[in-house]
């Protein structure tokens, strides 16, 4: 059975010249290069970040994801000394721990990597006494199981982890990556994500309040970003690929403000794919954006009916994953696809650290 167009794996599939993946973020954070993608006709505009002022209407609603990205990556080893690598997969908000024999202990779900992987019984050992018991086996590297410590566990994080670069970025983290490989606006108490929320990343504090003078708004949500974000897509029929579930949370306040803003006819701009998961996600509970706080396995793609959503910033997506599908979704496949070519004729710099579009 032929699978139509819109739907098949290997439309969502570019070549990239490795040079073009971003290491490194830009000096400045603002000055990445902005590309312009109008849905409506497909025309295509260049300029700097710190231009999108004169992109957006007065008036604009931009919700951020306020989301805090964790050091997340230890470096363990076993019982038998092998080295193993450990991330972990549960946002540290979400940790519950109990007491056991003055320790406290708690289910958490990682990502372990080792030459050879640990079974369910096995030991991980890290700094401070720190340890963890591999429970169950999960698909595509993933693992339970529980976790036992004594103290801060996000100080702890904060002293021995390492910031979870992407795999794509070929070097270790550095000291610079701390604060670069997050937003200016992450909340301390937001801390767990895996993944920066990188469409965000070029915001400087004088660009945010520069856009403030001119009228836009802001808006807050939070989603902790995990494996589902950048699990890969694996299914021919991309329909077939299901997500995994991640953590939402929208105030009552930030609800109140996309409310209004989508009464009054001004543009809601989500600043990020993980804030269009996170809005779409909520008003297909609840019927429009609401206070909610849970759960979404929300999977978007050509099709989709966007109900909170009516501009995007967001940088480019690796092919063949669930956010270049997202973002098809939004302004049409081979509209997206054009603007990617032509991005990579002009010596735009994709991914995390790279540049940035904006699809109005």
């Amino acid at each position: 059975m032929t699978i139509p167009e819109d739907f098949d794996l290997e439309n969502y599939e570019y070549e990239l010249d490795p040079a073009r993946i971003a290491s490194w973020p830009t000096p400045d954070r603002s000055q990445s290069r902005l590309l312009i993608l109008d849905r409506q006709g497909g025309e295509l505009q260049e300029d700097r970040f710190e231009n999108i002022d004169q992109y957006l209407e007065s008036g604009s609603l931009l919700v951020v994801n306020t989301s805090k990205v964790l050091p997340a990556r230890l470096m363990g080893r076993k019982e038998s000394s092998g080295s193993v690598e450990f991330l972990l997969l549960t946002p540290l908000p979400l940790i519950s721990p109990v007491m056991e024999n003055g320790e406290k202990k708690a289910r958490v779900e990682c990502l372990v990597r080792a030459s050879r992987r640990p079974r369910p019984g096995d030991w991980v050992y890290f700094a401070e006494n720190v340890r963890f018991r591999l429970v169950q086996d999960l698909d595509q590297g993933r693992a339970k199981g529980d976790l036992f410590w004594t103290g801060d566990l996000g100080h702890f994080f904060v002293r021995y982890g390492h910031v979870p670069l992407p795999p794509y970025i070929k070097r270790q983290d550095e000291p610079q990556d701390v604060n670069r490989y997050q937003t200016v606006y992450a909340h301390p108490d937001k801390q767990g994500s895996v993944a920066a929320p990188t469409a965000g990343m070029h915001f400087t504090p004088q660009l945010c309040q520069r856009l403030e003078d001119l009228g836009c708004m802001w808006a807050e949500v939070c989603l902790y970003v995990g494996y589902g974000t950048f699990s890969p897509v694996k299914s021919a029929d991309i329909r077939q690929h299901v997500m995994h579930p991640e953590y939402i949370e929208v105030g009552s306040q930030a609800a109140e403000s996309i409310r209004a803003a989508r009464a009054q006819g001004r543009k809601v701009v989500a600043v990020g794919t993980t804030t269009v998961r996170t809005l779409e996600s909520v008003c297909r509970m609840k019927g429009r954006v609401e206070p909610f706080t849970g759960w979404s396995d929300l999977y978007i793609y050509p099709g989709f009916k966007f109900e909170a959503v009516d501009q995007l910033i967001t940088n480019f997506h690796l092919p063949k994953s669930s956010l270049l599908i997202m973002v098809s979704a939004f302004a049409g496949r081979r509209k997206i696809l054009h603007s990617y070519q032509y991005a990579r004729e002009k010596g735009f710099r994709f991914f995390s650290y790279g540049d940035a579009m904006f699809i109005k």
